[in-house]
């Protein structure tokens, strides 16, 4: 098994580096004279003269493959950037090592911001060795419990700026319709910013997202928030056939069709002075889209075999996990009912995407999951051991909330003792997916392209580029800077280039 380790240069290092080692090895060069590391990547946020002489230093002193990072910090206490480069660092390198590799974060180099960002990120997002090391006392490992981390987190994190400041509330004072959507990061923030905006005004409200991410709950959110007093009646496009869609949303008269033995009201009469909210529009067929166009435009729609128009005064909010605009290229998808529906679009993101959530997300659906089973006989309430909750931290989640919901009441359920161990949730947890015949989001399988006639790698690697391109603009927003980071480029320009490439527009829709 390969071993990494990882470290922030400190000031002994360097001391270290540039008396010869006269002054003591330093913390780095101590650890890796008494343990066997395969791989070491060091941080450094000081000049790159400094950073190449001990660079060239201690590459003399160590037969393990050497990595040095150059990083900006305006502030080398600045905990969230420090956060976000050593856990980027370390993602992308197990990403190159692969599977099976034993991973070490050092203590004693750097600053306390440094140190204690390592603490979190073993105790969270990667299953690491903490060690420290003195001259008086040399290499020794340290252990920190999770639920100590797990306390400081919010507070290490926490922004100044006071229009983030609401992400460790858990929702919004102002808005307690939303505050079922637990929620730290700032991207969920943005999203439930516009979606406030958007809850009082009469118009359509178009939500995109994977599959399990809440959107019926943030449409249910906004209908809350608005002045509709009428229900808010929910309906899966996708679940209804097709030869019945028209006569469950719009109604119908009698005799209308075989079987219609008497007049029925659809869905939106339901919804009358309230919200209909359409789950899957993408499913819709394209004669039931003509009938809601004119209930955008004109606020009315005809019952199955009537003649007459009815008035409706349902709110429409919509939801897919359907790339529309791929839709409408592919004819499947009206162009006008787009347009008329994404009045106000709101994307929500994955949870992949939602930085500092899923550790509130998963107190709160344990609790959920206690409380749901608790009303059954024999049940004894569960915690996460610390074990278990790393188990979930680094878990991909595909299947987004709905899978992190599932996965906790699978193991609440079969556990027998009050603690959930590793092995509980490892067991409640689905097999992925083959790899094989995968089509991700219309990609399809790049790396099964068979050699020969008409293969053309520049071809694919533009298709790939322009796919995660256009993903990263439509999760940041339009936001370039944002956009940047997801995509791992150093500034925003790397971003313009790469969009020019590929002849791309620099908005979410292109």
């Amino acid at each position: 098994m390969k071993r990494a380790l990882f470290a922030w240069i400190g000031k002994n290092d360097l001391d270290a580096a540039s008396s010869d080692g006269a002054r003591g090895l330093g913390a780095i060069c101590q650890s890796i004279s008494s343990r066997n590391y395969g791989k070491v990547v060091l941080l450094s946020d000081w000049p790159a003269d400094k950073t190449q002489g001990y660079f060239n230093w201690i590459r003399a002193r160590t037969s393990a493959e050497l990595e040095v990072r150059s990083v900006e910090l305006a502030n080398p206490t600045d905990i969230p950037a420090v956060y976000d480069y050593a856990k980027r660092t370390v993602q992308e390198t197990l990403r190159g090592i692969g599977k099976g590799c034993e991973v070490t974060f050092h203590l004693s180099s750097g600053t306390w911001a440094m140190a204690s960002v390592w603490i979190i990120l073993a105790n969270s997002f990667f299953t690491a060795t903490l060690i420290k090391s003195s001259p008086e006392e040399g290499v020794q490992d340290v252990y920190f419990p999770f639920e100590l981390a797990a306390d400081y987190l919010p507070d290490l994190v926490k922004r100044k700026d006071k229009a983030v400041g609401p992400l460790f509330d858990g929702g919004s004072a102002d808005a307690p319709a939303f505050s079922n959507i637990i929620h730290r990061s700032e991207v969920v923030l943005r999203l439930l910013s516009k979606a406030q905006k958007a809850a009082p005004h009469f118009l359509p409200v178009l939500i995109l997202g994977e599959s399990g991410t809440g959107k019926e709950l943030l449409a249910s959110a906004i209908h809350k928030s608005s002045l509709c007093k009428g229900r808010f009646v929910a309906v899966n496009c996708g679940a209804i056939p097709a030869s019945l869609i028209e006569s469950e949303l719009f109604g119908h008269a009698k005799g209308a069709f075989t079987g219609a033995a008497g007049q029925k009201h659809g869905l939106i009469k339901a919804a009358a002075g309230g919200t209909l909210f359409l789950d899957e529009v993408g499913e819709l067929p394209l004669g039931a889209q003509v009938k809601f166009l004119r209930v955008l435009q004109e606020g009315t729609f005809t019952p199955v075999g009537a003649i007459i128009p009815e008035t409706t005064d349902a709110r429409i909010i919509a939801a897919t996990n359907r790339n529309l605009l791929e839709e409408v290229a592919a004819g499947r998808f009206r162009e006008d009912l787009f347009h008329r529906l994404a009045v106000a679009m709101l994307y929500v993101p994955p949870l992949r995407e939602r930085e500092g959530d899923l550790i509130p997300l998963i107190d709160h659906l344990l609790r959920e999951a206690n409380r749901r089973l608790s009303k059954g006989a024999g049940h004894t309430p569960k915690k996460l051991s610390s074990a278990a909750r790393t188990v979930l931290l680094q878990h991909h989640w595909p299947g987004n909330v709905r899978e992190l919901q599932n996965t906790l009441l699978r193991a609440a359920l079969w556990s027998d003792g009050n603690v959930l161990e590793k092995q509980d949730i490892e067991e409640a947890l689905l097999p992925a997916p083959p790899r094989s015949g995968s089509n991700d989001e219309g990609r399809g399988d790049v790396l099964g392209v068979p050699l020969g006639d008409g293969f053309d790698l520049e071809g694919i690697l533009g298709e790939v580029a322009r796919h995660y391109l256009k993903k990263a603009m439509t999760a940041s927003g339009g936001n370039k800077s944002k956009a940047s980071r997801l995509l791992n480029f150093k500034s925003y320009q790397t971003l313009d280039n790469w969009l020019k490439r590929y002849g791309l527009r620099d908005t979410p829709s292109s």
